[in-house]
């Protein structure tokens, strides 16, 4: 049977993808693999008061240093008193030790909303900046004091002076620099890039070698099984999939509406009642709802999987996993339609379209994974315990309200933030929302959360299904 797989052919085109994948990666990956946010950032937000009306008679300057090397944001809390204003605001940052402008901005103030952060527009990073003094000077054209805005201060540190019209204030700007550094995986990626090809070289090689021999392999037995059971496997995938549909009006195009509907209610409601100030809503909200409806209805399918095909796993001999992974790759098919809508979506918002969307099937494929593992958890429980499907129901719909599928993962209480970090939904949409809405690929640290949760999953669950299938039969 290990004869009928072309293991060198397999090779040649595995090396050529990786190779592919790998350099194409470095440079659609760009700066954020390169450099991460420091734990040295500063951020201070202590207090509330308007420093008054900034005219062109104004100038405020506020000094800061920082402990890193790399500044890759900054912002400062504005007002606008809540009116619309004309006019602008010129903003440099200055290294005071030389007087070398390290940053010059126009601000339009018309463009300001009240209570909000204005952030610089930090199109490269200032970089050899660590320990110096910096300066950041801000001035303005606006004469007319109704159309004028300010910044908000706190009580004054040391360390931060904060001197308006060259007179020492006894605040402090309310002021946070996001501070970088420089990654090792940036570093030393060509390296890894390197070994990886060396290991799946030597790991090829080795299946070519148990081939040959005749010897027992876990990788030739999964592609084995891949090849015996292809037609069967996309039989139950076309049966799940037809089945979902029978007798339905609209039929596939459910698979475009239901997204669709569920973003223009949630839309709806969030926007104008809650009030949602997230920067292009819809595709945040939109992408949210498409990939945690996957999951919700891959493993929905695939808790039933066994129960559901009681009759052919008691009279045909088939490799039982073969039930969840169909139920899961129905689904599928299903998330790739969903993914037309999003991307109408997308084109109706003007969303910007970089190369970090290839970036996005790599989530989408950890997604499918981290489904197939819990189809595997599921399918096996429910053998042995029939309220697992209940239990399901009320556990899935807590799930969906502790991922930030319609609201800002920042509004979650620091106590709780650690219900985050143990989401691997949360993980896995923030992956492909970073991706779209900033057009960037997420950081390292994304990657390895994504691959951690999917195959930590898979593998659990399939342990778990390995172990208990024996005992199906007796329960069904």
């Amino acid at each position: 049977m290990n004869g009928k797989i072309n293991v060198k052919k397999l090779s040649v085109i595995l090396v050529i993808a990786y190779l592919i994948i790998g350099t194409s990666f470095y440079f659609i990956g760009g700066e954020q693999l390169k450099i991460g946010k420091s734990n040295n950032s500063l951020s201070y937000e202590v207090g509330d008061s308007p420093i008054g009306a900034i005219l062109n008679n104004t100038t405020i300057e506020q000094d800061f240093s920082v402990n890193a090397d790399i500044i890759n944001k900054i912002s400062i809390k504005v007002a606008t008193y809540a009116r619309v204003n004309k006019g602008n605001l010129f903003i440099k940052l200055v290294d005071k030790q030389n007087g070398n402008n390290i940053l010059n901005q126009t601000i339009d103030v018309s463009t300001l909303k009240d209570n909000s952060n204005l952030v610089l527009d930090i199109r490269s990073k200032i970089i050899g900046i660590e320990g110096k003094t910096l300066a950041l000077i801000i001035t303005s054209d606006i004469d007319d004091i109704n159309n004028s805005i300010t910044l908000y201060t706190g009580k004054g540190i040391e360390g931060l002076p904060l001197y308006v019209n060259e007179q020492l204030n006894e605040n402090t700007l309310l002021l946070n620099v996001e501070c970088g550094e420089k990654l090792w995986f940036g570093q030393y990626y060509w390296f890894i890039f390197l070994i990886g090809l060396i290991l799946l070289i030597s790991y090829m090689l080795s299946l070519a070698s148990k081939q040959k021999n005749e010897k027992q392999s876990l990788g030739l037995n999964v592609m084995t099984a891949f090849i015996k059971y292809k037609f069967l496997l996309s039989q139950l995938v076309e049966r799940d999939f037809k089945t979902k549909y029978k007798r339905s009006v609209l039929g596939i195009l459910w698979s475009f509406l239901n997204p669709i509907l569920t973003m223009t209610v949630q839309y709806i409601v969030f926007s104008t009642i809650f009030k949602s100030d997230i920067p292009n809503f819809p595709v945040y909200l939109l992408s949210g709802i498409v990939v945690f409806n996957f999951f919700s209805e891959a493993c929905g399918m695939g808790l039933m999987s066994i129960i559901g095909n009681a009759s052919l796993i008691t009279k045909v001999y088939v490799p039982k996993y073969i039930y969840p992974v169909s139920r899961v790759f129905s689904s599928v098919i299903n998330l790739l339609l969903s993914l037309i809508p999003l991307t109408i979506v997308m084109l109706l918002t003007n969303t910007k379209i970089t190369f970090s969307i290839f970036l996005i099937p790599f989530a989408l494929i950890c997604t499918v994974l981290f489904c197939i593992g819990m189809a595997f958890i599921l399918s096996s429980t429910m053998v042995f315990f029939r309220d697992t499907q209940f239990l399901w129901n009320v556990i899935s719909l807590l799930w969906m309200y502790a991922t930030p599928l319609f609201y800002p993962e920042n509004i979650i209480p620091d106590t709780f933030s650690f219900i985050l970090k143990i989401n691997p939904m949360y993980h896995f949409i923030r992956f492909i929302r970073i991706a779209i809405l900033q057009g960037v690929s997420p950081e390292p640290m994304a990657y390895l959360y994504c691959i951690i949760f999917s195959m930590g999953t898979l593998l659990i669950g399939a342990i778990i299904f390995k172990k208990s299938q024996d005992k199906f039969v007796l329960n069904l």
